[in-house]
């Protein structure tokens, strides 16, 4: 990963689902200031992204927010639409914010690019959490195998508080 802690946050668009439509924002601009926990994996309605990364931050948003963390982003290579529909199905609602990085750009941007085309998925992200203060990565965890979910597990990340 490019992407190290003291840097800051590169401004790229991505999209999210505003009112049932598709909307580009500056992830800079969603992410805003305060304290937040960014985490990307490599695709919604996937086996471990279903079975454990996507459910462990639902279950322990309130906890991570007790903790300071002012709001929850969940970043994937899929489109809004997906995104949108893998919250629904994961009772999101408004702990986690689902944001769409169909092109790749902010993935490649800090370098969390994979090839998974042997696996029939194409380039996707690999798999992170990172908690950020003021658009300033603070931490990051980056797991070594995108079947892994430990280090940027949501409880990983709340001991890291």
């Amino acid at each position: 990963m490019k992407l190290k802690i003291k840097d800051q946050i590169p401004d790229i668009e991505i999209f999210h689902l505003l009112n049932g439509e598709p909307q580009t924002s500056k992830i800079r601009d969603m992410l805003g200031k305060g304290k937040v926990v960014l985490f990307g994996l490599p695709g919604a309605f996937t086996s471990t992204c279903s079975k454990l990364h996507l459910p462990g931050y639902v279950a322990n948003a309130d906890k991570i927010k007790s903790k300071g963390i002012e709001k929850i982003f969940c970043l994937s290579v899929n489109d809004p639409f997906v995104m949108n529909a893998w919250g629904e199905a994961n009772n999101a609602g408004d702990k986690i914010t689902m944001l769409s990085d169909p092109y790749l750009l902010f993935t490649k941007a800090i370098g969390a690019e994979v090839d998974r085309n042997s696996k029939g998925m194409g380039i996707r992200s690999n798999r992170y959490a990172m908690i950020i203060e003021n658009l300033e990565v603070i931490n990051i965890q980056l797991e070594k195998e995108t079947k892994q979910c430990g280090l940027s597990s949501a409880e990983s990340v709340s001991d890291l508080l």
